[in-house]
């Protein structure tokens, strides 16, 4: 894609984040209302000082007018994933979804087999962890505390501390773990 049609539809899709007209954003950026019609349509390729008062006006980075946004739309397959394993291959993890400059979580699947326990050392200060049980029966202590967990239940926890997984029923345990990481 030409970086004229990447900043026409970073710089649309800001402004009505913002509900901002064009008009309000003439304002602020001091970019005339014809100059930044023309730059969303994508009939212009503006000059690096133009898209500096663009992005003040808007208050967004420099380079939020030049990237390439990514497909709104991500199909994600297990099968494609790489899968991680603990030290006794007990227990497993697949990333679905790292964590990156537009996301500030991570989203997993963990598998940890019946019996078997998996101790996690903690994640960084402020992360919480949010916890859905899909099959089993999760056992998980933090903080001393043990609580138990059946299909379709979840919990959410602050994660900065060790906690422990442990597969209490007879078969499998399978969790979708999001790890969330506050903006600071």
């Amino acid at each position: 894609m030409e970086v004229n049609q990447i900043i026409a539809q970073n710089l649309k899709k800001l402004r009505l984040e913002r509900n901002f007209s064009l008009g309000q954003l003439a304002e602020l950026s001091q970019v005339s209302k014809v100059m930044l019609s023309q730059i969303e349509k994508g009939d212009t390729n503006p000059t690096i000082n133009t898209i500096w008062k663009i992005a003040n006006g808007l208050k967004v980075p420099y380079t939020a007018l030049l990237q390439q946004r990514e497909d709104d739309t991500i199909i994600v397959k297990k099968s494609e994933i790489a899968m991680q394993t603990g030290d006794d291959k007990h227990y497993r993890i697949f990333c679905y979804y790292p964590n990156n400059p537009q996301r500030n979580f991570e989203l997993f699947q963990i598998e940890l087999d019946a019996g078997y326990s998996y101790t996690s050392i903690g994640h960084s200060e402020k992360s919480q962890e949010y916890i859905m049980v899909l099959e089993g029966n999760l056992q998980l202590t933090v903080n001393n505390k043990t609580y138990d967990l059946h299909p379709d239940d979840t919990i959410c926890f602050t994660a900065s501390a060790k906690h422990i997984y442990t597969s209490g029923g007879a078969e499998e345990l399978k969790a979708v773990i999001i790890n969330f990481y506050p903006v600071t």
